[in-house]
């Protein structure tokens, strides 16, 4: 649909690709000699020479990797974060055969070479493609448009129009809409596009104003109309495209499927890919298993002031709903006297809005240690060994009460379709100060744009937040 996606492009990228990786690896010969032989002694070496077979043997082992990792599949770079995403692990698995191939067949090549010429490499792969990103987005480069009419001016075609004025800059041009409702008509609301008639009229419309794509977004009760819409169009060089309403019905995510290779619409397409999910859980297992080494000393610390300060058990075990809606115990310092739980009744409050608070800052249940702990946000570290155990991630939506997730909406439960995290995009936009009701929206936010770059950002973010202390009781 887009033109920078097409096939010409996609032969384009690979050309690029496989162009910078070669200079990459020359650039990476050129710099070697600068390099330290051993640490920690910045020694010069004599010049590199790279056996040419090499020259052959890496655009191979690149092209065919960023083929099969389908980093050019235009369903896959739409968004900047997903196309950098694709191309890094491209880049790594690319770098593990290439390192294969090196220590069967040449051993005498550098290792100091090798990690300069996969950093050069990545840093001029990402770097091209915001260069061409950019360049489309202020017209630098002429874009044929690609002129659209939208079938539908109900929710459905107004989202849809708004994605399509958001990705104008690819050359996609709203033309306008078509609707049978009288009401659109007469009174003539705000709409992206102008409203350009019936949907009888469609042949007309994409005659006249020159359609490149129909795409249809007729409300469910409307689909008896779409054979008739296709028939209408059947002989005219139109692209005709259908956007399920559907996708209103489903909790999480919908997608095409094959079934027994039957085409379907899947209601309950994960959040998180499989590659999303293996990346997400080795930067846990990683980021977690580090933390907790240098974090030991700090925890034994903890521990014993809590054991000094009120009786009690060291750690607070509570059950918490994670990901899918699967309960789990999670570990927190504990904060509070031993029969807080007794008391959560009283200290809940309903305002006039419905929105519940539980949590206040002058709650009469945390000890003293307990208010340093809250405030610095320690008592959440031990939650690093449920991150081990994969009841949690580093990020996430924040795990929630039984007792809260019963009184959800429907469309709340959405944040269920991701792990629940340490902290997220709720605790480093207001934490504790945000009602349930509110922190929900933040938690889809980050369920619908989910990406390992996200999580870094988020993650950069928390310590800042946390010295703040904005929210933290």
């Amino acid at each position: 649909m887009l033109r920078r996606q097409t096939v010409n492009y996609a032969i384009f990228s690979m050309v690029m690709d496989v162009s910078f990786t070669l200079l990459a690896l020359l650039i990476a010969r050129m710099v070697r000699p600068y390099l330290p032989a051993t640490f920690p002694f910045l020694v010069s070496v004599p010049k590199i020479d790279i056996p040419l077979i090499l020259f052959v043997i890496v655009p191979l082992i690149w092209g065919g990797t960023f083929l099969i990792t389908s980093v050019y599949d235009p369903r896959r770079i739409y968004k900047v974060t997903d196309e950098f995403q694709a191309v890094t692990l491209a880049v790594g698995v690319a770098t593990l055969i290439f390192a294969g191939v090196l220590y069967l067949g040449f051993r005498n090549f550098s290792r100091w070479l090798l990690v300069t010429f996969v950093l050069i490499d990545l840093f001029l792969l990402l770097s091209w493609r915001v260069i061409v990103r950019l360049s489309f987005r202020i017209g630098r480069f002429p874009i044929h448009p690609r002129r659209v009419l939208v079938v539908g001016a109900g929710k459905t075609g107004q989202r849809l129009a708004q994605m399509v004025v958001e990705y104008r800059w690819t050359g996609l041009d709203l033309v306008g809409f078509l609707d049978d409702d009288p009401e659109k008509h007469e009174q003539q609301a705000p709409l992206l596009a102008p409203l350009l008639g019936r949907l009888a009229d469609v042949r007309r419309v994409v005659q006249q104003q020159q359609i490149d794509d129909v795409v249809i977004a007729l409300p469910r009760y409307a689909y008896g109309r779409v054979n008739q819409l296709v028939l209408d169009l059947h002989d005219l060089p139109v692209q005709v495209r259908v956007v399920p309403d559907y996708f209103s019905l489903a909790l999480y995510r919908a997608s095409m499927d094959d079934f027994g290779g039957v085409p379907m619409i899947n209601l309950r397409d994960p959040a998180l890919n499989e590659v999303q999910r293996f990346v997400k859980r080795t930067f846990d297992l990683v980021i977690a298993s580090i933390s907790i080494f240098f974090l030991l000393p700090a925890l034994a610390v903890i521990a014993l002031l809590i054991k000094l300060d009120s009786p009690g058990p060291i750690f607070y075990r509570h059950k918490r709903v994670g990901e899918n809606s699967r309960p789990f115990h999670m570990y927190k310092f504990r904060t509070m006297i031993p029969e807080a739980d007794q008391m959560l009744a009283q200290m809940t409050e309903v305002n006039s809005q419905g929105q519940l608070f539980f949590k206040r800052p002058d709650d009469p249940r945390v000890t003293r240690v307990g208010h340093f702990l809250r405030r610095a946000s320690l008592d959440e570290l031990p939650q690093l060994f449920n991150v081990l155990k994969g009841d949690m991630s580093l990020v996430g939506p924040r795990p929630e009460l039984p007792w809260l997730v019963e009184r959800y909406e429907p469309w709340q439960r959405k944040r269920f379709a991701v792990p629940q995290g340490m902290t997220g995009w709720w605790q480093v936009n207001g934490r504790s100060d945000k009602p349930m009701h509110l922190h929900t929206e933040d938690d889809l936010y980050y369920v619908q744009n989910y990406s390992l770059w996200m999580d870094i950002f988020i993650l950069l973010k928390t310590p800042w937040v946390v010295l703040r202390g904005k929210g933290a009781f």
